[in-house]
This record gives structure tokens, C-alpha cells and sequence, in this order.
């Protein structure tokens, strides 16, 4: 399809996370996003959650900058309250109705003030907060809400029973001064043209009240995971005060049940819903902080099954440290106890059965597909699975039956924020290549306001203090702060926020700063990692530099660390303050750098998920540089025969490398290493071991993973012990005709003191292995020895199916790991079955060993590209729930085993993923730095060279000119403002713009004074 028929506008239908992250890199990609949400704000369930893990960070601040940048971007139209009804026409050219229905109040004309629902004399039990307390009848979804603009419930407001009777009720009416209120509003009906659409409708939590054993709905301190979420959140309903709901006491102890509605194939969920067991460990873990006392907290359940990035480490904290208590077991059911507690009768692995008294239970309920989105995928012609999630095609990781409709997030099957959000990234990507030809045909270029001299203004600055909800203002006083703050030198304007980051408060930053006269503005809050640049934005929208901005951090330095010190943390959050005020007054503006952007890429690493990306971008017309060491393109994926969903692994690869090879946008280096790195984002050179040279604008770290070799279970010194891979090979290759006993034993270098993480990959692949050789031989005899099988999602189906087939398993301790003996009558392995409580010998003609996923030598990629690893050796992400992708070096991405174990399939959604986030760089005309970069006092500088030597980022250079003077020269461009040379200088002859020395001074003599 040629340019001329395809339409640059995509449909992207529900906001969530998915939806709201997709609609962001389709926008700074070129394309215009028309954002469809059913409900009256965007945002999904994530403004329902209390805070995230492993990074304890508050769900909400995640959460607003994205709704802002969504809110206030030109190309972005945000529809709520709609829907899609009816889609027509092919892929690049779909004719799609929208029906938006009635909210009864104009957003146009709505501040958000909140004087209509407190004029409402209707009270109804609030959705968002699960029905634990009330709304009124004219409401806004949650505090932070995008638009900030309140809604109406015809069938709870009186006025709908009657709406000629001028008598009837309308104090709503009354109180709108901004005549945003409108009774008789209808609903409406658009058509739009668009290019493809993309399907992230979220899910729905199951309702427990379909199984009896957990009396939900009878025990009145018994709720589930998301209404617990809204107890502990500072917007619940009791303002982050863990109570619970029957009396508003205090409890003492708590537990989680988990699988409460997952692997059940008697009410049809037989899979596994992922995310349940994480969240009952961060929920036991922050509820363990909330409370001042030595709350009990205890998690009953099957398998843990912590098999994401930093999980099991998180896992293995919540014990060491937090002291949370898990019990493995099987809930028999929940019976009334003293007063309002609950008695919960379980059996352990012994088969003993206890009965235990808590406080309050927590029933950890799984996820189901949202029932609208299921009617809607039917409509559409999308196909579905078994559980009714939208069924991707094998080997895809985000496409539907129907070509042109793709799908991101929990809509296509459980999973956590940052599978959702890379798939989110993935599914951009595909619909970028999609529309490739229309790129850049809809959009509009944002223009700001002429920015304001402040040069020679006397300082005004502004203070915004925010209590986050209780994140902060639980420990800290945040109204004195404010108070405080006004009464600093050249403050002329402070108050505190609820929310800083949310769209009415950036609108009301802006009011202040144009009726105050502001030149300076310093915001108190959390952390700038995160929230600078949309506080930046607000200032450049409000027509100031945004470098005349500065952020205290008093979440992460303030109510976190001392939260047991209020006073003291207060006390602390004043300094800061004084401070940052201190510093504010020094400010100058900063001009950005502007440079021209090189459209190519370079992907190092030829592994499937390289080759994914490298292959996404070429199909979207960027000339792509695929750099692999070896000297066949395909990684370890070579080794691999089968998916975990049966798919052929080496005709899909061969296919793969097809594509690469004869692609034209795609020059392929084999055998060869990169050497050498310099630049930054839009103007990299890259020096290859060969001696080439490649000049692009982004990169994509791709370089893969290990196997580890086993030094354990007599691996390499007996010939009947393999790893799970080479297993594979010899049963691909016929190997194993005669052998009818095989033991796999999981978790072999994983999960230990070395690699203190789950290699996540390993138990599917056992079981998927195990029912191959059951599939050959039905009377073999498997054991698979493990510690918690890990299953997760839809691999569930398989752990279910290998146990119908007969495949046991046997779960191990690691004070009690098998034993591998060489004897003279075979090889036998010795383990402890803790049913039978007793030891198992089993002579094996196959060992199988679950050996784990190690990382690669990074350490000279992560050197030459300034980008970080974690303590495991794998590259670390730029934020680990909402940037997956991304390193914090511009122009720089990662995806596939580089990053973290995964399997297949996920491996290609984040190779989409990453070509998806590098795209938002490489449809750029030009890079802009910010400009925030060293720079150096010629006459001052001695041309010694230490700058030069300790640059991470090798701006520094040493430059003659044509006097034959020497001295240091910094590229403002490649400096990251990082400040090494700055304090390496012995001549004082660096700075650096926004912290020059002038500023530090002043802040340390802030806190003297």
C-alpha cells in the first residue's frame, strides 16, 4: 500500500499503562493517536495500586507523568467515556465508529474544582475505591485524573428521574460556576480514519464469590487484592491507614491466599495469572511498613513463583529482612473467628491439617479478560483462546488473527507492568512498519510561547511542596514546609499539593507563575529521575527556560528513610528546601544543543531478538548496521528446536535469517566485534574489529546470554548428565530411542548464592520436555525435581497436562538437593520426597539438569556505550517497570537475554519493542540536548588533561587553536553534565551549566546560615 492510501492515524483502544505508553511512542513516532477509554480518565487499573515492586516506587508517580505527556501532547486525542463500535476497510485504511457516550458536564469548561459533588446530596458506593467508600453522584474517578473534568452517573443522580422538573434536585447546577453542567448532553458518534488499531483493553480481577470456601462477600474481613490496594493506598478510602474494613481496627495479623481463581480448570482458569504471587509479597511487605507495630503477615500458598528481573531477590527480602512468613499448603477453606477475625484451615505438606486465626485474609485473585473487550475482539473478528484473551499467533508476540489489529498488555494474557509495557513498545513498532509511508502525514509540531528574558529580573521564585497522597505527607509536615518556604529569600509564592505531578496541578503552576511573576520555580517531591522533565515542560508551556527549574527530593531523602522520625524528616525537608531555593536564585537560563540526526541504526548481537529488531527497523526504512561475533547469525536459538507452544524453532530461524540476508536496509557483519564507541544519540561512530567504521544515530544492544556449565550432579564427568538443551538435541536427533528412565532436576545454578535469581525459563522447559519424550514413549518414567515450579501464564496448561500424563514431581530443598552417584549398577539419583517423608532412589538412564541463564561478558559493550549492568552481569534498564528498554544513555536500547532471561516469544516482543523505542529517536529531524552540559574558562585552564582522562561520556578533549594555545573543550552534546571534570579540575577552570560551583556554594552556606 502506497503513501497515498495509507492514513497515518492510529486507534489505540483502552488506557491503561499498555495503551498509554503505545499512544506515547506512536505520537513521537510520527503518527496521530486517537486514545480510546470506556471510562471517564484515562489510566487503567494503575492509579488503583499503592505502590510497585521491586522498586517500592508509588504507583501514581509513575504513573502521572505519563498521563500528562499523554494529556498535553498534540498528537495524542484522548476520547473517555467511548467506545469502539464498528471497524470497516483493510489494514493502513480502516474506517472506525466511535461512540462517546454522554458524561453530562463539558470537560472544555470544567476546572475539576469539585463544588458540584460537594453540592451532590447522592451518595453511592465508589467503584474505584471497591465499593469500600462512597462517591456522590456527580464525581471524578480518582484525584490525579486526566481530563480533570467530572463526570455524572445518570442512573444514581436524581435529576434523571425527571429532567423537565426544574424543582427536582440540580444543586450541582447551582454550584458550577463554570456552567460546565448539562443534564440534557447526548451521546455521540464519530468516524475516523485511521491506519491500524491497536487492542489494549486491560482485564478484570475474579470475583471470588464464585467459590464458596473463601465465604467472600460473608466474613467481613475477608477482601481481595485490589480492595487491599485501595486500604493501604493514601486515596483509599481510609487515607493509607491499614484498618480493616469491619470495625476500622488495627489488625494484628494478616494473610494472603494465593491462586484464588488461577490454576483451576474446575471454574475454567486453569492458567496462571502471574502476577499474583509478587503482589502479595510487595502488599505484605508495604503493609509490614505502614503499620508502627509488629504486624504478622503470612502468605499461603503452592509455588512461589518469582520468575521476573530482581524478583526472587525481592522474594528472598521479604523473608530476611520484612520477616513475612509463607506457608506452603492447601487452604481447605475460612471460617468465622472471635469477633470479626477468620479462621483459616489449610493442610501442609505433611498432610497435617491446621487451623489458624487471623485478623483479616487477603484473597490474591487472578486475572481474567475484561468481558467488554472479549465482545469487542468477537466483533472485530479477532480470534480468542480457550480463556478468552486475545490469541496471538505463535512467534509474533503482539499480532492478532485479524491483520492490521494488534495487542498489547493483559488484554493478550496475564502478565506485570513491564512485559506489559515492553509489549506496549513492541506493538508500536509493528504498527510503525506498518505505516511506514504515512509517517509524519497527521501530526503537528507543538509550538511554545517565546520564552522570557528573566536577565537583570529581581528573583521571584515559586515553591510547590506536594504531599504525594501519604508517600510524604504520612511522615512529613508537608503544610510547613510550604509555610516555611515563604519565608526564604526571593520566595514570593508557596503552597502544597496533594499531587504536584497531576494535570491540574501542572495548570495551576502555570496560573501561578504568570500571576505571580515567577522566574523561578522549585517543586518538593520525589524523584527528578522521573519527574523533571515533565515539571521542565510545564515551565517551557508558562513561556520560562526550563532550566530555571530545580526539585527537593523529600520522598526518597525524606519520608522514606525516616519514616519512624517525623520531626526529623520535616526538619530535613525544610533544608532541602532552603536549598534548592538557594540554588533556584542562581539559575540561568540554558539553551539546548541542536544537531542533525543520522537515520541509521546499529543492532549488536544476531540472536533472534537482534534480528527482530534489526528487521522492524529496516521494514520501516531505516538502514540498519546487524553486528554478531560469530560467524552464523541465530544465537542460541540454534541450539533450540521446539517452542514452549510447540512451535519449530529452526524453520522459523531460517526463515528469520532469509529476511536479514536479503533484506536491503540490512548489512549484515558476521565474525566481528565492535571496538571503539563515540558520539551520542544521532551522531554515534562505531569501530568495528575489521577495521569498518559505522556512523548511525541509535543503538540496540541485543549480544544475548550463556548457558552455565554445571560443576555440579557429575556434570561433564558422566555420560548420562546433560543439560535441558543438549537433552533437546539428542531427542530432535533420535538419541534417546532406548532410555525409559529420566530425571530432570531444576534450578541448577540458579536461585543460589552466585546467581541469586530465576532463570525463569527453566521449569516450562523441563515439562515441555518431558511431555516430548511421553509423547514418544508414554511408559517412560520422568521425574522432574524442583523447588517451586514455575509455570507461569499459559505454560500452566503444560504443568497440568504432564501431570495427567503421569510425568511426577517432586519438590526438593535446597538443605536437602538430590544426589548424582556413579554406581556400579547405573547412575542413580537420590532425593527426599517430603510426602512420603522418606528417601527416593531412581536409576536414570538421562540426567537432565535446569541449568541456568548467565549473562555474557558486557562489561566492554557496557564500557564503550556508558550503559549499566546489574549485579548479575545483565544490562540494567533505565527504569525497570516503565522504561524496559531503554538505558538512561540517549539513543541507546537492549532487548532479549542481554537484558534478563526470558523465552522465545518474549524475546521477539522485545526485539519489536526495542526497534519500536528507537524509532521514536530516528523519526527526529534533529536531536536536542539540553544543553545542561560542562564548559570550560579557557584563560583559567592549564591544559593538564585530567578532565580528559576522568570524562565517562569522553566529551573532554584537548583542542589547539591557531595561536598554538592548548585547552580543554567540552562537546556539549555528548556531555551528560555529570560533573567528573568539574571536581577533577585543579585550576577551577570547569562548570557546569545548572550546577556550576557559584550554586553548591550556595547551598552548602543555605544549610550554615
Amino acid at each position: 500500500m502506497t503513501k497515498a492510501n495509507q492514513i497515518g492515524a492510529v486507534l489505540v483502544v483502552g488506557s491503561g499503562i499498555a495503551g498509554i505508553q503505545a499512544s506515547l511512542d506512536l505520537a513521537e513516532s510520527g503518527y496521530y493517536v486517537y486514545l480510546v477509554e470506556k471510562k471517564p480518565a484515562i489510566g487503567g487499573t494503575m492509579p488503583m495500586l499503592d505502590k510497585t515492586f521491586p522498586t517500592n516506587d508509588c504507583s501514581m508517580c509513575i504513573l502521572s507523568p505519563k498521563l500528562v505527556d499523554c494529556g498535553r501532547h498534540l498528537n495524542i486525542k484522548t476520547l473517555t467515556n467511548s467506545e469502539l463500535v464498528k471497524l470497516e476497510g483493510e489494514p493502513g485504511n480502516f474506517k472506525a465508529t466511535i461512540r462517546t457516550k454522554a458524561r453530562y458536564v463539558d470537560p472544555g469548561k470544567c476546572t475539576g474544582c469539585g463544588s458540584c459533588a460537594e453540592a451532590c446530596p447522592v451518595k453511592v458506593d465508589e467503584e474505584f475505591n471497591q465499593g469500600l467508600g462512597k462517591r456522590k453522584a456527580v464525581y471524578k474517578l480518582y484525584a490525579q485524573a486526566f481530563p480533570n473534568a467530572y463526570a455524572i452517573d445518570n442512573n444514581k443522580c436524581l435529576k434523571f428521574k425527571n429532567l423537565n422538573n426544574e424543582k427536582l434536585c440540580g444543586k450541582c447546577l447551582k454550584a458550577c460556576q463554570a456552567g460546565a453542567i448539562n443534564h440534557h448532553m447526548q451521546d455521540e458518534e464519530m468516524e475516523i480514519e485511521i491506519g491500524s488499531v491497536l487492542l489494549s483493553p486491560g482485564f478484570e480481577t475474579f470475583d471470588p464469590s464464585q467459590l464458596g470456601l473463601y465465604k467472600y462477600g460473608e466474613l467481613k474481613n475477608v477482601v481481595t487484592s485490589l480492595e487491599f490496594e485501595r486500604i493501604l493506598s493514601a486515596s483509599g478510602p481510609y487515607g493509607g491507614h491499614l484498618v480493616r474494613p469491619s470495625d476500622h481496627k488495627e489488625p494484628q495479623k494478616i494473610a494472603w491466599i494465593q491462586c484464588v481463581g488461577s490454576r483451576n480448570c474446575r471454574i475454567g482458569h486453569g492458567y496462571c495469572s502471574s502476577v499474583c504471587c509478587m503482589y502479595a509479597i510487595k502488599q505484605s511487605v508495604i503493609a509490614k511498613e505502614h503499620a508502627d507495630y509488629d504486624l504478622g503477615a503470612s502468605i499461603f500458598y503452592m509455588d512461589m513463583r518469582t520468575y521476573g528481573k530482581e524478583f526472587e531477590r525481592y522474594y528472598e527480602r521479604s523473608k530476611k529482612q520484612y520477616g513475612v512468613n509463607f506457608v506452603r499448603s492447601r487452604v481447605y477453606g475460612l471460617d468465622p473467628g472471635e469477633g470479626d477475625n477468620v479462621i483459616i484451615r489449610y493442610a501442609l505438606e505433611d498432610g497435617s491439617v491446621v487451623s489458624e486465626e487471623y485478623d483479616m485474609v487477603v484473597l490474591s485473585v487472578g486475572l481474567e479478560p475484561d468481558r467488554k473487550a472479549v465482545e469487542l475482539a468477537k466483533d472485530l473478528g479477532v480470534e480468542l483462546n480457550s480463556y478468552n484473551f486475545a490469541d496471538v499467533p505463535q512467534l509474533t508476540g503482539v499480532a492478532t488473527s485479524r491483520p492490521g489489529i494488534y495487542v498489547a498488555g493483559a488484554f493478550s494474557g496475564p502478565r506485570d507492568i513491564p512485559e506489559t509495557v515492553m509489549q506496549a513498545s513492541a506493538a508500536a513498532g509493528e504498527v510503525q512498519k506498518l505505516l511506514a509511508e504515512a509517517r509524519g502525514s497527521l501530526t503537528q509540531t507543538k509550538e511554545y510561547p517565546a520564552q522570557k528574558d528573566v536577565s537583570g529580573e529581581i528573583v521571584r521564585t515559586g515553591v510547590f511542596v506536594c504531599h504525594c497522597g501519604i508517600n510524604i505527607g504520612s511522615v512529613v509536615d508537608v503544610p510547613s514546609v510550604a509555610e516555611y518556604a515563604k519565608t526564604l529569600p526571593g520566595v514570593v509564592y508557596a503552597t502544597d499539593k496533594l499531587y504536584a505531578c497531576s494535570q491540574d496541578a501542572s495548570a495551576q503552576i502555570k496560573e501561578a507563575i504568570e500571576e505571580n511573576g515567577l522566574n523561578r520555580i522549585i517543586v518538593a517531591s520525589c524523584s527528578p529521575r522521573t519527574h523533571e522533565p515533565m515539571f521542565q515542560e510545564t515551565l517551557k508551556e508558562a513561556g520560562l527556560n526550563p532550566h530555571l527549574f530545580e526539585m527537593a527530593n523529600i520522598r526518597d531523602h525524606c519520608s522514606w528513610v525516616h519514616q519512624s522520625e517525623p520531626e526529623a524528616a520535616t526538619q530535613k525537608a525544610k533544608d532541602l528546601v532552603k536549598m534548592a531555593v538557594s540554588k533556584g536564585a542562581l539559575l540561568e537560563p540554558v539553551q539546548p544543543v541542536s544537531l542533525p540526526m543520522n537515520h541509521e541504526a546499529l543492532v549488536v548481537g544476531g540472536g533472534v531478538a537482534g534480528m527482530t529488531a534489526a528487521l522492524n527497523l529496516a521494514d520501516q526504512g531505516y538502514p540498519v548496521h546487524l553486528v554478531e561475533k560469530e560467524v552464523e547469525l541465530g544465537g542460541i536459538a540454534r541450539r533450540i528446536h521446539h517452542g514452549m507452544s510447540g512451535e519449530d524453532v529452526q524453520a522459523y530461524l531460517k526463515q528469520l535469517i532469509d529476511q536479514i540476508t536479503g533484506h536491503p536496509n540490512i548489512k549484515v557483519y558476521t565474525g566481528v566485534e565492535v571496538a571503539d564507541v563515540h558520539g551520542f544519540m544521532g551522531n554515534y561512530e562505531t569501530q568495528l574489529s575489521n577495521g569498518e567504521a559505522i556512523k548511525h544515530g541509535v543503538a540496540v544492544i541485543a549480544t544475548g546470554a550463556a548457558e552455565y556449565k554445571p560443576e555440579e550432579y557429575l556434570y561433564g564427568h558422566n555420560s548420562r548428565v546433560h543439560t535441558l538443551l543438549d537433552v533437546e538435541n539428542m531427542l530432535a536427533q533420535g538419541q534417546l530411542k532406548n532410555s525409559n528412565n529420566y530425571v530432570f532436576i531444576q534450578c541448577v545454578g540458579s536461585r543460589d548464592d552466585d546467581r541469586p535469581y530465576c532463570s525463569r525459563i527453566c521449569c516450562t522447559k523441563a515439562v515441555k520436555l518431558a511431555l516430548k519424550i511421553k509423547e514418544a514413549k508414554p511408559l517412560a518414567n520422568i521425574f522432574i525435581l524442583y523447588r517451586d515450579i514455575r509455570t507461569y501464564g499459559y505454560f500452566e496448561d503444560l504443568y497440568t497436562e504432564a501431570r495427567r500424563k503421569g510425568v511426577i514431581f517432586v519438590r526438593y530443598s535446597t538443605d536437602q538437593k538430590p544426589v548424582v552417584e556413579e554406581t556400579a549398577t547405573g547412575t542413580k539419583v537420590t532425593f527426599m520426597d517430603h510426602v512420603l517423608n522418606r528417601p527416593v532412589e531412581v536409576y536414570a538412564d538421562v540426567i537432565g539438569l535446569a541449568s541456568a541463564i548467565v549473562a555474557g561478558d558486557n562489561r566492554g559493550l557496557s564500557k564503550l556505550f556508558k550503559v549499566p549492568l546489574n549485579a548479575d552481569g545483565f544490562f540494567l534498564e533505565a527504569h525497570l517497570k516503565l522504561r524496559p528498554v531503554d538505558f538512561g544513555t540517549d539513543g541507546v536500547f537492549m532487548c532479549g537475554l542481554a537484558h534478563g532471561p526470558k523465552n522465545l516469544e518474549e524475546n521477539i516482543a522485545q526485539g519489536k519493542a526495542a526497534a519500536g523505542r528507537a524509532a521514536t529517536a530516528l523519526a527526529k529531524a534533529n536531536i536536542e540536548a539540553d544543553g545542561k552540559a560542562a564548559f570550560v574558562n579557557k584563560r583559567k585552564c592549564m591544559a593538564c588533561g585530567v578532565c580528559v582522562e576522568v570524562c565517562p561520556a569522553k566529551a573532554a578533549t584537548l583542542v589547539t587553536d591557531e595561536r598554538g594555545t592548548t585547552a580543554a573543550e567540552v562537546n556539549p552534546a555528548l556531555c551528560k553534565g555529570c560533573g567528573a571534570c568539574a571536581s577533577s579540575c585543579r585550576c577551577g577552570a570547569i562548570n557546569v551549566k545548572g550546577c556550576s560551583n557559584e550554586q553548591i556554594v550556595a547551598m552548602v552556606q543555605a544549610m550554615s546560615c
